[in-house]
């Protein structure tokens, strides 16, 4: 395998194809912020600005601009998007709404922790970029809010009658765990970082992972029980593989060996559990019972799912030279870049059939922003350089 070809391919797709698509496509110079409903060739067919998306963007254009290179139209774009999220996407008390109209009118109540969870990292990441203490302190308090959170995520806007069912979700440790690390520079706290990331290491491998099982389970009680129910034998591969490269930057910062071993040991187990063998591709959802899903979706085939995976795998090999998580990125590389590459258009489609057959054509939606995509191609194309480089000097 060629690495420095490879990091090229990567480099070049980010830098000429993806991000110009997002910097001309999705900014809102009249009102602020994003669109996120984009076509195949980057046609606005909906307004409305999901929060989530808006902060995912603002945090794209700010880490782009801080970690490879000082371009001003990249944080030109991500001050623009953060002055709209700044005025309009919270409710006062840095609780940030799911979705505003085009105008910034409140859509749909705070109920979405993960709004809060995007709206912190954006404004820490800008923070870094400008110097701007007004942004380190919006990203503090809503730091706050979301510990607050944490025990009751959707608070009064939850629809689950309390006390018959109770549940802890994976998604939030692991958000959480990578969240610390954006925000550390500016929480002005060691031990509550420290004691963060503590927690939501212990929930991901010590309680939502199931040795037995090969995989993370989406719910449990709050005791750490598997429940016999829907949500209770959910398995959605992509998160356990997103988190895990997470795990494994935690690693590379605590130089804990056994953490970055076995967050390898985990995703080898996974992909191999999620892996459609007769098509290809990842499944979206899996019931570790083999019962029928209630997610119609369930087969589907989705970008997130493939890129954070391809990074996760070469992430596992750069850091331990397991030659089985090279193999996987080689089969996740060729999967990617022939089913969910748009040959003809900027940026990459995001669902297919189970077969493979592209499902969608548009270019992002309500929960397709400018953040997988560019994020992924970032991230693998450091890793391959980062190898290629240590290939030559040795």
């Amino acid at each position: 395998m060629d690495f420095k070809l490879l990091a090229e391919q990567y480099k070049d797709e980010l830098l000429n194809r993806v991000l110009p698509f997002w910097l001309e496509k999705s900014q809102d110079l009249t009102y602020g912020g994003y669109y996120s409903c984009l076509t195949r060739e980057g046609e606005v067919y909906d307004t409305d600005k999901f929060i989530w998306l808006q902060g995912r963007e603002v945090w794209m254009f700010a880490m782009l601009y801080n970690s490879l290179e000082k371009k001003r139209e990249w944080l030109n774009a991500a001050i623009q998007g953060a002055e709209f999220l700044k005025k309009y996407g919270h409710d006062g008390n840095y609780d940030f709404y799911f979705s505003v109209t085009r105008e910034g009118k409140p859509i749909v109540y705070p109920y979405n922790i993960f709004s809060n969870t995007f709206a912190c990292m954006a404004f820490a990441q800008l923070s870094k970029a400008t110097g701007s203490e007004e942004y380190a302190e919006i990203a503090r308090k809503t730091f706050q809010r979301i510990l607050d959170r944490r025990g009751n995520p959707k608070g009064q806007w939850c629809k689950i009658v309390p006390g018959t069912r109770p549940m802890k979700d994976f998604a939030l440790p692991m958000i959480i765990c990578n969240m610390a690390l954006e925000v550390e520079d500016i929480i002005n706290d060691p031990a509550l970082i420290e004691r963060t990331i503590d927690e939501s290491v212990h929930e991901i491998v010590d309680v939502f992972w199931q040795p037995d099982l090969g995989v993370i389970l989406e719910n449990l009680s709050p005791s750490g029980k598997r429940l016999d129910c829907f949500e209770g034998r959910k398995v959605n591969p992509g998160h356990d593989l997103e988190a895990m490269w997470f795990l494994m930057n935690i690693g590379i910062r605590r130089g804990d060996k056994a953490l970055i071993d076995k967050a390898v040991e985990i995703s080898l187990s996974v992909i191999e559990y999620g892996w459609d063998k007769q098509y290809g591709g990842i499944f979206y959802f899996m019931d570790r019972c083999g019962a029928p899903m209630q997610e119609l979706e369930w087969d589907q085939k989705l970008w997130w799912v493939h890129i954070e995976s391809a990074i996760a795998m070469i992430k596992g090999y750069q850091l331990t030279g397991n030659n089985k998580c090279l193999e996987w990125f080689e089969i996740l590389h060729n999967y990617m870049w022939e089913h969910f590459r748009d040959n003809q258009f900027p940026e990459w489609f995001g669902y297919l059939r189970r077969e493979g057959m592209t499902l969608n054509t548009s270019k992002g939606g309500k929960w397709k922003g400018c953040f997988h995509v560019p994020r992924g191609l970032y991230q693998i194309y450091r890793i391959l350089e980062s190898i290629a480089q240590k290939d030559s000097s040795d």
